[in-house]
């Protein structure tokens, strides 16, 4: 019993990155209806500027608390981040929203490619390791939890509790539901539609952020692919969960990740990915919207 306690542990905090990077995926499809494949890369990104921040933080500042550089390394990764997905909606997604919907799907799939290239080529193509940033341990008898997992388990909440604030009580949140409903009419009541679609942007790229930073502090390493299986999994969990909906992308995320943790401990880890798309498949054959999606109803 401690074991499968332990395993939904791992797994719930697993499912946490998850989550976070799937509601990125999930708000641009709800505003735009386009599938951002290279949000997994900005993930990817965002575990890179933490590492940066770091290394630069311990060079200069070597006696620095481990919670102001965790704090530092947040706060810049979402800047860093936020930026370069703000210009890749204005370059590589803008131009093209009026097209037919294959070019941007393309272009997505273009910009991943060129994201991951990007950072082999400046960064190198090795592993970059990680001293461990939080080593405290708490045990509960056979049951380990370590301080970085509840961390990640408790900012995945905030987020998503902050998030969903914004969405649903906010003015930026009326603009971006009214944008989702029908773009068109939302100009015409004065919704400055492409500056709530850049935010929207920006927001999403944020989460990764935070989520490539948490994957960071979890595993101690960063690769420059290491936005494909986990940008992967992330759109996975939003469709699984529901993709529109900011709770089903993370329950999404939670769902994988306890997928892949009670399978790695039970049965061979080797088709873990194999049982993950399988479940998906299953769900997806008797509710095709996802666990709380909503069906789309046509504007005519």
């Amino acid at each position: 019993m401690e074991y499968f306690i332990q395993q939904l542990i791992n797994g719930l905090t697993l499912g946490s990155i998850y989550g976070l990077v799937a509601i990125g995926y999930t708000m641009v499809y709800g505003i735009i209806g386009m599938i951002n494949f290279a949000h997994g890369d900005i993930f990817m990104l965002g575990g890179f500027a933490a590492l940066i921040v770091f290394l630069i933080l311990t060079s200069f500042f070597a006696g620095i608390p481990v919670a102001l550089a965790l704090l530092i390394m947040l706060v810049v990764a979402m800047l860093m981040t936020g930026l370069w997905n703000w210009t890749i909606e204005r370059v590589a997604y803008r131009p093209l929203r009026g097209s037919f919907r294959l070019a941007p799907l393309i272009t997505a799939i273009g910009m991943s490619i060129a994201l991951s290239n990007f950072i082999q080529v400046t960064q190198g193509p090795r592993n970059k390791p990680i001293p461990a940033l939080v080593n405290d341990v708490y045990h509960f008898g056979a049951i380990t939890i370590s301080l970085k997992q509840l961390l990640i388990v408790v900012i995945t909440s905030i987020l998503l509790a902050a998030f969903w604030y914004i969405v649903n009580k906010t003015p930026l949140g009326r603009a971006q539901r009214a944008t989702e409903q029908d773009r068109k009419m939302a100009a015409l009541l004065g919704v400055d539609v492409d500056k709530t679609i850049s935010i929207t942007f920006v927001m999403g790229a944020a989460l990764a952020a935070v989520a490539g930073s948490m994957y960071l502090m979890y595993y101690g390493v960063a690769s420059f692919n290491d936005g494909f299986i986990p940008g992967v999994k992330a759109f996975t969990a939003a469709v699984l969960g529901g993709i529109g909906s900011l709770p089903g992308a993370v329950l999404g995320g939670l769902l994988i990740g306890l997928i892949e943790s009670l399978w790695s401990a039970y049965f061979s880890i080797a088709y873990k990915d194999v049982a993950t798309f399988a479940i998906l498949a299953f769900v997806l054959i008797f509710k095709p919207t996802g666990i709380l999606g909503r069906p789309e109803v046509e504007k005519v």
